[in-house]
């Protein structure tokens, strides 16, 4: 799984000029799944999102968690995050997981958000979406987590 954070003052997703969801304070969070990715990717990284120390403190430091500063979350789905640009000009996609697979995985890091305490607004898995926001820092981070496997 890869993750793309960015800490907003506010962020929304529109579909057909509609907000599907929207936040004030917190992380619009871009997510790819792999065919890979199972529940233990999906927990480590929920349990990591939630105890993330990224927001400052009073002293300008970042040593708060979301949580601390009672933050809500913006999930939006981004098989693009994948993209293999290596060789060439075009991307290709092929490190991004099977659409259906990669539904249930999306779902699922909501869901273990939420199970973490989180507030959690999303966009809808597949969609044509816009997304708009203000980046507080601006402060974006990218978190990657492949279970190791023992052999």
């Amino acid at each position: 799984m890869k993750l793309v954070i960015q800490r907003v003052n506010w962020a929304e997703v529109k579909i057909n000029d509609q907000v599907r969801g929207a936040i004030k304070k917190g992380y619009l969070i871009l997510v790819g799944a792999q065919d890979s990715d199972g529940q233990d990717e999906v927990d480590h990284l929920a349990h990591k999102v939630a105890h993330l120390r990224i927001f400052e403190d009073e002293n300008g430091k970042m040593n708060l968690n979301i949580k601390q500063v009672s933050g809500s979350i913006l999930s939006v789905s981004q098989f693009t995050l994948l993209a293999d640009t290596k060789k060439g000009n075009r991307p290709t996609f092929t490190g991004a997981g099977d659409p259906d697979h990669a539904k249930k995985i999306y779902e699922s890091f909501n869901d273990a958000l939420k199970k973490n305490g989180l507030k959690v607004e999303t966009g809808v898995f597949g969609a044509d979406m816009d997304v708009d926001l203000e980046n507080h820092g601006p402060s974006t981070f990218i978190l990657n987590y492949q279970k190791k496997e023992n052999n």
